[in-house]
């Protein structure tokens, strides 16, 4: 059914179809969960390579890594509360429901849990299951967490009760006293004593700039103020040259020279190890791992693609790629393969046979790329 169908359907039958989509979707919701925890307790992902069913459900099944965690932890739960299973699967249950109250179900209270979640909503769900945490302030001491997205450029926290408190408390207090003409949305001025309270801890004593910036661009924006060329905040996307103008003006700025095509210097077999700058060109094209799926951003490393021992490989950009611990021993272990150009595309084989490909960071190769011959040209930028 297309756009054109479904504006000449009447408002009530609308309503009806919606109703019954929604059904289909808890009920396939439902088989999607209960296949992925059966898939997590046989660590079947193993055999892709995958650290987690998370990370193989983002490679495999194109999910974000939000909705991933979601799916694999509901379907691990869901093993031992057969009542809450069922009832999505039969579409009775949305999954938003059966999410709002896994976590505390048990099997004695399957049944009870089940039967309570037909008749209310998800934020009633949601109230029930905290207030029948046994000890939440002890459960929320052992959840703490602070999480950073990349793409979305978003801070996520969760704090101890106390220490929400006092979080809180200190930003509305800072909020206040930022200067407003009435119209900065309160949101907005909250995030503003949010970055002033990490600038004023983080400012060097002594120091003329208060922090310090890594923006990838041309010379030429920095020269010449009509220039419209974009920039690259260093793992945070790409900038306007005004940005750009702008940020030079209040930070030190770093430079570095990169050769025709917009890629860090070459080292052949001069050197086993990557340079520092060469490190920092590598990570702003890969981002993080380069095995498909794996997001792992903080313990990874440059691996040489084609070996430096025995096969003589050169410690240049295409012959290095990021790697984790884990997916730098599955290469290692010679079960798996890797082949390929990290500037463009890396192949991955493993014992099943099955191929993935990885490419670059597409901000990488936007910012990155000139017309060189024999150079991929990136789709869909447009400058400006």
């Amino acid at each position: 059914m297309g756009t054109a169908e479904v504006a000449t359907l009447s408002t009530e039958r609308i309503m009806e179809l919606a109703a019954e989509s929604a059904r289909s979707m808890a009920s396939l919701a439902g088989l999607f969960a209960l296949l992925a925890g059966e898939l997590d307790r046989r660590e079947g992902w193993r055999s892709e390579g995958a650290t987690s069913i998370e990370a193989w459900m983002v490679e495999r099944l194109g999910l974000s890594v939000p909705t991933a965690r979601a799916f694999g932890h509901v379907g691990v739960r869901l093993y031992d509360l057969p009542c809450l299973a069922s009832a999505m699967s039969a579409g009775d249950l949305s999954f938003d429901k059966v999410r709002a109250v896994v976590d505390g179900a048990t099997p004695e209270t399957d049944r009870e849990l089940s039967d309570l979640a037909r008749e209310c909503s998800v934020v009633e769900l949601t109230q029930l299951a905290r207030s029948r945490k046994a000890n939440p302030v002890a459960a929320t001491r052992d959840t703490r967490s602070l999480r950073f997205n990349d793409i979305f450029q978003t801070v996520t926290a969760q704090f101890p009760a106390e220490s929400y408190a006092e979080v809180r408390t200190v930003l509305e207090a800072e909020a206040k006293q930022l200067p407003s003409d009435g119209s900065t949305p309160w949101d907005q001025r909250l995030c503003d004593a949010f970055v002033g309270l990490v600038r004023s801890a983080t400012r060097p004593r002594n120091a003329n700039s208060r922090y310090t910036v890594v923006v990838h661009a041309p010379l030429e924006v920095l020269l010449d103020e009509e220039s419209e060329l974009p920039g690259e905040l260093e793992r945070h996307g790409l900038i306007s040259a005004h940005t750009v103008r702008r940020v030079a003006c209040d930070a030190t700025v770093i430079l570095a020279a990169d050769d025709n095509v917009g890629h860090t210097m070459y080292e052949g077999r001069a050197y086993r190890y990557p340079t520092p700058t060469q490190r920092r060109e590598i990570m702003r094209r890969d981002r993080h791992c380069r095995f498909p799926g794996c997001t792992n951003v903080t313990f990874v490393n440059p691996h040489h693609i084609k070996w430096w021992r025995p096969h003589q490989g050169t410690t240049d950009l295409p012959n290095l790629a990021l790697l984790c611990e884990h997916h730098h021993h599955l290469v290692h272990s010679k079960a798996w393969t890797l082949t390929g150009d990290a500037n463009q595309e890396l192949t991955f084989v493993g014992p099943s046979g099955r191929v993935m490909t990885s490419r670059p960071s597409p901000l990488w190769t936007s910012v990155s790329v000139r017309s060189a011959p024999g150079t991929p040209q990136p789709r869909g930028h447009r400058r400006g």
